[in-house]
């Protein structure tokens, strides 16, 4: 372990990693020594990211294709890494789906029982399954991302902003339940973001406006190496960006 890979032989599985704050994280975690277990839906934006963690760093990533709403493929995540690495160091959960922006008595059946299942019921089979991996780590770390609607509800985002607050009671209840271990775990909203998911939620936006995802890099890097104590509040990027320049948030 150096200054420049802290987390030099660290485990992190991250979700969501072909695209958006999922990338920037599995970039990140890379960069700062880790070795990355990637996952997302399809195979070739993973085969881009490895090629992209290769040619910064010399090494290849882990692939693992995979759909969150699968729950075989959630269940056997756990085995598998368990057989290779034998423990877990790292989690950041990004994976996740808009859905439709549309009145809640408009929502088809289907569009919220597939949001509902990548965004909530997806976490807590990732608990279940990681749970044992991330206990036989040193210091354990799991990083949910979650948005303000799950705390704010707004009009025409029902079952994204019901996923997402469900999301968010699991973790904290699971948190509190390992609180005697040397898992922690923290819910991070990163606000508005240049993906593709803002974009579809968005659509008259000007991208340029709004912070590159590789923006929140250090930040997970940093709560992979301190103890983020209980998750009894949401970690904001815009508090945390702030912080370090020494500003207060934009409110």
């Amino acid at each position: 372990m150096t200054a420049d890979t802290p987390l030099a032989d660290k485990i992190a599985l991250v979700t969501g990693a072909s695209r958006g704050i999922g990338r920037a994280s599995a970039l990140a975690l890379a960069r700062a020594g880790a070795h990355v277990v990637a996952t997302a839906r399809t195979q070739g934006a993973l085969e881009s990211l490895d090629d992209e963690i290769f040619a910064l760093t010399g090494h290849h990533a882990t692939l693992v294709p995979l759909d969150l709403a699968e729950p075989a493929g959630l269940d056997a995540l756990g085995l598998a890494l368990h057989q290779r690495f034998g423990r877990l160091d790292v989690l950041v959960h990004a994976g996740a789906v808009l859905g439709a922006i549309t009145p809640v008595s408009h929502v088809e059946p289907g569009l919220w029982d597939r949001v509902m299942t990548v965004n909530a019921t997806a976490s807590w089979r990732l608990i279940r399954s990681l749970e044992p991996l991330l206990k036989a780590s040193d210091a354990g770390r799991a990083l949910f991302l979650t948005s303000s609607r799950a705390a704010s509800p707004r009009a025409f985002w029902g079952p994204y902003s019901a996923s997402k607050a469900a999301m968010e009671a699991i973790v904290r209840a699971w948190a509190d339940e390992v609180e005697h271990t040397r898992v922690r775990a923290a819910i991070i909203d990163p606000g508005a973001m240049r993906t593709r998911m803002r974009a579809e939620a968005y659509p008259g936006e000007n991208p340029a406006d709004l912070p590159d995802p590789s923006e929140i890099g250090p930040m997970m890097i940093e709560l992979a190496l301190l103890d983020p104590g209980l998750p009894t509040s949401v970690r904001t990027f815009r508090a945390w960006k702030a912080d370090r320049e020494g500003l207060a948030p934009s409110p």
